[in-house]
C-alpha cells in the first residue's frame, strides 16, 4: 500500500493569488497640490482663531471645568444613557410587535414609529412637557372598580421628567427601525432550522435572530449614541440645567457668549471622540468582514491500496 501525500494551502499562501496583494497607487500632482491647498488652509485658520482676542480663549479655559459645567456635563450624560437604555429595551420591543403576525399588534407599531419619526424632537419635548394641559389629573386603576391613583401631571411631568420621557419615546421608535433592519439581515433558512429544531419564539429569538442580528445592530446603534449625546441640547428650551443649558445661564449674567459657546462645544467635541472609540472597536469585533489570517497548509494524505499513485 502506497500513500501519496499531497499539500494543500489556502488561497494567498504562496503569494500567487493577485488579489491579494498590496497594490502600489502612484499619488498625482493633483493629490499634492490638494494637500498644499487644504495644509494652508487650515494653518491659516488656526492662526486666526488662536490670534483673535474676540474669542476670549483665556475666559474659556476659566470656564472649561467650572463647576455649573461639569453638574451639566454629567446631566447630559445621564440623559444619554438613560434615554439610550430605555429606548433600546421598548425599541426591541417595537421591532418584535412590528414583525408580528399578528396584523393589528403589527400596526400599533407601525403607527408609532411613524408618529415619532414623523414628527421634530423639539416638538414632542415641548408637547410632553406641557401634557398636563390636556391631562392636568390622570387616573390609574382597574376598570369597573373604585380601585385606582390620581396622578397630579403638573407635578409629575417635571422639566427633566419631559426631557426623559421625550428623549425615550423618539429614540425608541429609531432604535425599532434599527433592530427591525438586523432582524432582517438574518437568513430565512437559519429561521426555518430554529423552526425545524421545534425551537418557540422566544428561544428562537433570543438562541438566533438577535445574535445574528448583532453584527448589523452595533455599529447603527453607536451612531444613535453620539447623536443622542449632542441632540440632549434641545432640552434646554425645557429648562434643564444640562450642559448647553449651564453655559446659556453663565453667559446671561457676564454677557461672554462666545466663550461659553466654544466650552458647550468642546465638551461636546470631546464626549463624541470618547464614544467614537469603542464605537469603532465594537464595529471591528462585530464586522462580519473581519478579514481571517492564512492557516498552514496541512497535508492530505490518499490511500491507494492497489499500490498505485494518484
Amino acid at each position: 500500500m502506497q500513500q501519496l501525500t499531497i499539500e494543500r494551502s489556502e488561497p494567498g499562501m504562496n503569494g500567487k493569488d493577485s488579489a491579494l496583494k498590496p497594490r502600489l497607487k502612484r499619488r498625482s500632482t493633483f493629490e499634492y497640490v490638494a494637500w498644499v491647498v487644504c495644509s494652508l488652509i487650515g494653518i491659516g485658520v488656526l492662526f486666526s482663531v488662536s490670534t483673535n482676542p474676540n474669542f476670549k480663549w483665556d475666559v474659556v479655559a476659566k470656564y472649561f471645568t467650572h463647576e455649573s459645567i461639569l453638574r451639566g456635563l454629567m446631566l447630559t450624560i445621564f440623559l444619554t444613557v438613560a434615554s439610550m437604555a430605555l429606548g433600546t429595551l421598548l425599541g426591541l420591543a417595537l421591532a418584535i410587535m412590528r414583525g408580528s403576525k399578528i396584523k393589528p399588534i403589527a400596526a400599533t407599531a407601525g403607527v408609532y414609529i411613524t408618529l415619532f419619526r414623523g414628527t421634530p424632537v423639539l416638538v414632542q419635548l415641548i408637547f410632553w412637557f406641557n401634557v398636563a394641559a390636556l391631562y392636568p389629573n390622570l387616573s390609574i386603576g382597574i376598570p369597573f372598580t373604585d380601585i385606582s391613583t390620581a396622578i397630579d401631571m403638573n407635578a409629575l411631568m417635571a422639566p427633566i421628567t419631559a426631557a426623559l420621557v421625550g428623549l425615550t419615546l423618539n429614540e425608541a421608535a429609531y432604535m425599532a427601525e434599527i433592530i427591525r433592519g438586523g432582524f432582517s439581515s438574518v437568513g430565512k433558512g437559519q429561521i426555518e432550522a430554529a423552526d425545524s429544531l421545534g425551537m418557540s419564539g422566544a428561544m428562537k429569538m433570543r438562541k438566533v435572530i438577535i445574535p445574528q442580528a448583532m453584527p448589523s445592530i452595533i455599529p447603527a446603534t453607536g451612531n444613535q449614541v453620539i447623536g443622542m449625546f449632542k441632540g440632549t441640547s434641545l432640552v434646554s428650551v425645557l429648562g434643564v440645567a444640562e450642559l448647553l443649558q449651564s453655559a446659556q445661564l453663565i453667559y446671561a449674567r457676564t454677557y461672554e457668549t462666545i466663550p461659553l459657546l466654544i466650552v458647550a462645544s468642546l465638551w461636546y467635541l470631546v464626549m463624541t471622540l470618547l464614544l467614537s472609540y469603542p464605537q469603532s472597536k465594537l464595529e471591528q469585533k462585530y464586522s462580519r468582514a473581519t478579514s481571517r489570517l492564512p492557516r498552514k497548509a496541512k497535508p492530505v494524505v490518499l490511500t491507494d491500496p492497489e499500490g498505485a499513485a494518484r
